[in-house]
This record gives C-alpha cells, structure tokens and sequence, in this order.
C-alpha cells in the first residue's frame, strides 16, 4: 500500500515526466524552426551580396583551425572565445576548413568514412558562429598538404589500385577522385547538424561554400583541365544545395590567355599555374570570385613602398573584372603581411591592412564589387603552436583591433547596417 504522503507525490510527479517527454519530443522541432526564421540567406545580386534586401561588405576574417579544436574538450572553448572576439569587433564572416582527410582527427577517414566525432565538432562550431552571429565561409578540400588534401585523396586512389597517375594533379582528372570527391561532397552537405537539427544545406549560418583552397594544375598550363573540373563540381554542388553561394577558392591570378597575365600578375610564373581568374571565376555555378594578396610572398626583392603600390593595383585590377567581366561579387578571402621579411617593423602591417581596408571601402560606398576581405589569419592566446607568419591575437595587438573595428562601422555605415545588433554597440561613440 502506498502512503497517503507518496500519493499526493504521484500527480507532480506524473506532471513532470510528461512535461519532460514533451520537451524532449518538440525540442527538436522548436530549435529547428528557432534557427530557420531568425537569420536570412546571404543572396547575390548583381555584384553585390544582400542579406534580406541589403546590400553586405563583408569584414571578417580566418581562422582555419576551428574544427580540428573543437573535437577535444580542452581545446574547444577557443572556438567561442574567438567567435566572441571576431563578434565584438563587428566581424561577419570567418572562413574555415569544412574538411580534414587522412591524419589526426580525420573528418573522412578514407574515401565515404567519417569520424562522427569530428563531425559534431564542425556541428558545434556552426551552433557556435550562430550564436555569436557570425556566418561561415566553409573551404571544402585543399590543393596544399596539410589536412590531406587534394594528394591524400591521390594516395587513397592509388592505394586502392585505381589511380591512373600518383600525381596530385591527377585529382583533377581521374574518375575515381571525381567520384570520392562527390561522395564527400554529398555527405557534406547533407549532413544534420546534431546541435541545431538543420541539415548544412539549408542552415543560413553558412555564408557561402568554398570549392578548394588555392586550386592549382601545373601540369596543365592551359587551364582546360581545371576548369573541367570546376564546371563539374560546382553544377554537382549545386545540385544537391542551391540555397548557399559558391566560389572556387581562387588566388586570382591570370592565365596564358589573359592579356592582364603581363600588366597585373605579380610576375611570370602566376600564369603557368593552371588558373585564370577571370574564366575560373566565369562559370554559371560561381556566384562570386575570390583573391588573395600576399606580395611578400610573391615577389623576391620588392620594398614596401612597391608592395603597397602593387596591392592597390591588384584589387582595383580584380574589382574591374568583377564589374566588366563577370557581374560578380569579388571577396578578399585571404591577406597578410608576414613579420619575417628582413624589413618588417609592426608599423608596416597596420598600412597594410589600411591600405587594403580602404579600397573595399571606397568600392562599396560607390556600390562596386569589391565585397569585403578577410584577415589571414586570427588566433586566440595560448595558441602558439597553430600561430604563423601572418597570425594576429586580436587583444594583444591594440591598433589592429581599433583598425578592424573601424573598418567594420565604416562598412556598416555604407550598407545601412549599423544599428544592428552588435554594430550599434561597439559603432555609437564612433559616429
């Protein structure tokens, strides 16, 4: 017989699980429906981006490193803390690694396998930028090394005794890495966020899609190569996810066939690399082009002086493009200025991103392409093993942190943006 005092207990009791099982059974749903309505699509139009009818220059920045840090306990926190920070500064995309191939902490494990693991680690740090209201940039494979790349997948082909050639270049033609290359592609897109229940095709968060970082085929000078495989891939992705913008992932530099590959390419060998800017960036399936600035790495023997001369001649070139030639956005994704020069004094790398800063904002206040750059690269402190020649710890550096604050009302200002969420806090005392 239950006591009188323990029956009273029962109808709570009964109350509460219920509730309980109605929560469980609805959050999902709710959270679904939550993170659907409060954030729009970045859309292209013409050569601009809007975001619910307005226009968006982008300022915003890298840091490569946010899924690998996410998938360990210890280190996840440093994916918040930086979105905080980026956030607090008025920054609005961050470009990321969607992919790690092969290796420690593998998202694919090997052609179509995937650590689940890892993969909640990138659903967290897309639950994460929405939090903080950031979207994503996410770069989908890698013509470099590190994080396989475009050779793991060569090596996984050749592995399975079906690799026509053990050149990384073959990444681009063989049948096999094509097929590979999808499937992941399809698992990619596909996938539902285990945090937000929003498959990536259809979650806002998203910015835009990366094709590959840094394309290059050497061993085919014409380009025709790469630009088949650029014409497949993104009428492939965009198959499966038409809702998100795509870019190739571009240097922008010119071709063979280009007449700028003499004026306006750093020097001779851009052009025998197997890209071209403006065909790359041509294709139907690309909604905006990409360029990065790096002239300390281009050139052996130019001063500062020149370097500053050739960025401004660089972005206004590729602007131009994206005006005459394409009707497209074109985004700074990649720049810096590397503190290993001979000459290098830190004075330098704030006229550097001025410069830089200052085009874009004189291109978006007369309402041209050039839609926004993005900082290579940032880190948090206590990051000093993923820091680079280029990397800037936002806090620690007091006069980049004023610059890109600046930057952002500037741009806020043009596009009308600047009363919105955290730009109107960290822009009222500027105006």
């Amino acid at each position: 017989m239950i006591p009188a005092r323990n029956r009273a207990v029962l109808p709570i009791l009964g109350f509460v699980i219920c509730a309980a099982f109605i929560y469980l059974s609805f959050r999902d749903l709710w959270l679904t429906h939550k993170w659907r309505t409060e954030l729009g699509f970045v859309k292209r139009n013409g050569t601009q981006f809007v975001v619910d009818g307005k226009p968006l220059y982008v300022n915003g920045w890298n840091s490569y490193w946010f899924m690998d840090h996410a998938v360990n306990e210890h280190s996840r926190y440093l994916v918040s803390d930086m979105l905080e920070a980026g956030s607090k500064m008025g920054l609005t995309v961050c470009r990321t690694w969607a992919f790690n191939d092969g290796g420690y902490n593998a998202l694919q494990i090997s052609p179509g396998r995937f650590d689940e693991r890892v993969f909640k680690a990138l659903d967290h740090v897309i639950a994460e930028a929405r939090k903080h209201e950031v979207r994503l940039l996410l770069s989908l494979v890698n013509n470099l090394q590190a994080y396989g790349g475009k050779e793991q997948y060569v090596k996984w082909a050749w592995q399975e005794g079906v690799g026509l050639s053990s050149s990384n270049d073959s990444f681009f033609f063989d049948p096999s890495i094509r097929k590979y290359f999808k499937n992941y592609l399809t698992a990619l897109l596909t996938r539902k966020n285990s945090v937000t229940g929003i498959e990536y095709r259809n979650d806002p968060t998203i910015f835009a899609w990366e094709l590959i970082n840094e394309p290059r085929c050497t061993s085919d000078v014409s380009g025709d190569i790469l630009q088949e495989w650029i014409e497949e891939m993104t009428g492939f992705v965009k198959s499966i996810d038409d809702k998100h913008l795509l870019t190739v992932g571009l240097e922008g530099f010119y071709g063979p066939k280009s007449p700028k590959r003499l004026t306006v390419n750093p020097e001779q060998w851009p052009s025998e690399l197997g890209t071209d800017f403006v065909r790359n960036s041509n294709s139907s399936h690309i909604d905006f082009a990409s360029v990065h600035i790096y002239p300390d790495h281009w050139f052996k023997n130019q001063s500062f002086e020149e370097k500053l001369k050739f960025v401004v001649k660089w972005m206004q070139s590729h602007i131009e493009d994206g005006m005459k030639e394409l009707n497209k956005p074109v985004l700074f994704t990649e720049f810096g200025l590397s503190n290993l020069n001979k000459d290098f004094e830190l004075p330098q790398r704030e006229r550097f991103y001025r410069t830089i800063f200052d085009v874009v904002y004189k291109s978006a206040k007369r309402k041209k392409p050039g839609a926004g750059t993005l900082v290579w690269q940032l880190f948090m402190e206590g990051m000093e093993g993923f820091h680079d020649e280029f990397g800037i710890v936002p806090h620690k550096d007091d006069t980049m942190y004023r610059l890109m604050i600046e930057q952002s009302c500037r741009l806020g200002r043009v596009t009308g943006r600047r009363n919105e969420h955290h730009l109107k806090k960290i822009c009222s005392h500027r105006d």
